[in-house]
């Protein structure tokens, strides 16, 4: 809609007659404008238009172009639709295991089995849709941990690049105290009160400097709180030549430790067998960490005071061309021409 910044500029309009009843009239005025397109000023004086009809438009163009300029003056501005801004929500990074235990088939979608990173996709990205309001990061880890996105409220930006991560890009072993070690460095400058994690993992720390422990000890000095989640199915059907046997293809998570660094932080350790689980324990953690409610929002606006100003600009021009002194000094100089 249109609105005007200057309303009170409207008081003005009253003005033209205020100065025509108490200004008294010259009798005489000498023309000192050259214009140098006599010929097109010329043809509009013969085009046939009676003086009345001349004093009658010059009136008109008169009475428009202060209209314009008043409305120009008054500001008008177009307020678009109501925008929702960020809120000063959590600080929350994502820390995804995508070693190469990550890419094991057992878990089951729609009748087909598929990997575990697939599922964790999927369930993370509806997770990370329901975050507005907080500020998401997102980091990898394998042999090496690695920031994938730094915090931001983009998250169409942190759902794509974890849909396109593959599966041991960051190498085949798994680096959790890295994660960790990576993730308060990152939020180390964040509020004390809104730093949050959510690790996910199917395996144990078998790599890297920072020892798991140790990195959850610092975290809960620098008031960053883990939640971790153990991923990965009980049992696993394989195929044999003669007869199929069952494994444990989560035999080498280490729960004890997800479970501790959880307890030193003050967050939560939850176990995932399959994506109903996943999803529900993400959910759950939206409860645990609920995104605050009190939201702003803002209206774009934009400036339209230059199309009436141009417009009185144009009507300008044309009393110009039809001042009866202008006129006559056109008809001079068509004469002479």
């Amino acid at each position: 809609m249109i609105e005007f910044l200057w309303p009170m500029a409207a008081l003005i309009l009253p003005l033209p007659l205020l100065v025509y009843f108490v200004i008294p009239k010259s009798k005489k005025q000498e023309a000192a404008l050259l214009v140098p397109f006599y010929q097109t000023a010329a043809a509009f004086d013969n085009a046939g238009i009676s003086p009345n009809g001349r004093h009658f438009m010059r009136r008109l163009l008169l009475i428009l172009c202060w209209l314009a300029l008043v409305l120009a003056l008054s500001r008008p501005q177009w307020i678009g639709e109501s925008i929702e801004l960020p809120t000063n929500g959590r600080d929350l990074l994502l820390a995804v295991d995508i070693s190469g235990s990550m890419g094991t088939e057992d878990m089951v979608l729609n009748r087909q089995k598929i990997t575990r990173l697939e599922i964790v996709k999927q369930v993370i990205g509806d997770f990370v849709e329901r975050r507005k309001g907080d500020r998401l990061g997102l980091i990898l880890f394998g042999t090496e941990a690695y920031l994938q996105t730094p915090l931001t409220f983009d998250r169409s930006t942190v759902r794509s690049l974890l849909e396109e991560t593959p599966v041991g890009i960051a190498g085949g072993k798994t680096a959790i105290g890295d994660a960790i070690g990576l993730a308060i460095k990152r939020l180390h400058e964040r509020p004390a009160d809104s730093r949050v994690v959510i690790l996910l993992t199917d395996g144990r720390n078998n790599v890297g400097e920072v020892d798991p422990i140790k990195a959850a000890q610092i975290a809960a000095k620098e008031g960053v709180k883990i939640y971790t989640i153990g991923f990965g199915a009980d049992e696993l059907v394989v195929p044999g030549l003669i007869f199929n046997r069952t494994i444990n293809p989560s035999a080498e998570l280490d729960e004890e430790v997800l479970s501790l660094i959880a307890e030193t932080t003050g967050g939560i350790y939850q176990r995932a067998r399959d994506s109903s689980e996943l999803s529900d324990i993400y959910e759950a953690l939206d409860e645990l960490e609920p995104i605050e409610q009190d939201r702003e929002t803002y209206r774009p606006v934009k400036s339209l005071y230059f199309w009436p100003l141009a417009f009185a600009l144009l009507i300008s021009f044309l009393i110009i061309l039809t001042h009866p002194q202008i006129t006559i000094w056109f008809r001079r100089q068509a004469g002479r021409s």
